[in-house]
């Protein structure tokens, strides 16, 4: 690691918890950096020796209770000792024109302290135009950011922050996931209840329950052109209308119990 010679460097941060699948992959990807941290939540898998295996620094978060990712995330940049840091999830691959851009973005004038990066995302076997192109805010300056604790949150930069095009899908992160409609249908019932906290301020009704779920299929499937995506867009497309019900119907749950 460290095959750069530009005196500020980029950390690479990876949070993991029993992430031996991909791991291999991931870490080859970001071979590059100037160091990459990962910060084990107490794996039982190999996750630890792959990381080793591949000269990381490794870290490590207690697992304790159901939320811990994002608290560990702001642990992670903290152990990161480069004064810019690229979050990247054990799934994720960085592909070798988004680690030039990276380092050439940040030896130029102007540089923004926070970057948007695209990902590009699967399921069945497929690419999903409807989900491109997932913008997250995985590149920023330690010094000025902070990531909250709640789940799927972008960090806060106080500064500055950029956004790579869309159309540069050379540099976007490669998301090895490739979800079955099983776990997504799990992921909804856990993201969902995530979600409450953030929309009981809304006061949804009756009528929300119908055209919110619409509006998302509408979305993903027309203005997103899921349709693009044939048969896989169109249940995907399903399925955000199905996670958008499950918030409202819980939120409305929650309120009767009140």
């Amino acid at each position: 690691m460290g095959n750069e010679s530009h005196a500020d460097g980029i950390s690479v941060v990876i949070n993991t918890y029993n992430a031996s699948r991909h791991l291999d992959r991931v870490l080859q990807s970001v071979g590059g950096f100037d160091e990459v941290v990962v910060c084990d939540m107490e794996s039982t898998d190999d996750t630890v020796a792959i990381a080793r295996r591949h000269g990381c620094r490794v870290v490590t978060f207690e697992k304790r209770g159901c939320n811990i990712v994002e608290p560990a995330r702001q642990f992670a940049i903290g152990q990161a000792s480069r004064p810019w840091v690229l979050v990247v999830d054990a799934d994720e691959l960085v592909p070798e024109a988004l680690r030039r851009y990276l380092y050439e973005i940040i030896g130029s004038d102007g540089c923004p302290d926070g970057l948007w990066i695209p990902r590009k995302n699967y399921f069945m076997g497929s690419f999903l135009h409807s989900c491109y192109p997932d913008y997250i805010l995985r590149f920023f300056r330690k010094s000025v950011t902070t990531w909250p604790p709640v789940i799927h949150t972008a960090p806060q930069v106080e500064g500055r922050v950029g956004r790579i095009p869309r159309n540069r899908k050379d540099l976007a992160f490669d998301h090895l996931a490739n979800d079955s409609v099983g776990t997504i249908l799990r992921k909804t019932d856990t993201y969902s209840d995530h979600e409450l906290p953030r929309r009981r301020h809304k006061g949804y009704g009756t009528a929300a329950l119908l055209v919110r779920p619409a509006f998302r299929f509408f979305k993903s499937y027309v203005i997103k052109r899921g349709f693009l995506d044939g048969r896989a867009g169109l249940i995907h497309a399903m399925l955000d209308a199905v996670y958008q019900f499950a918030v409202v119907a819980k939120l409305i749950e929650e309120r009767r119990r009140q």
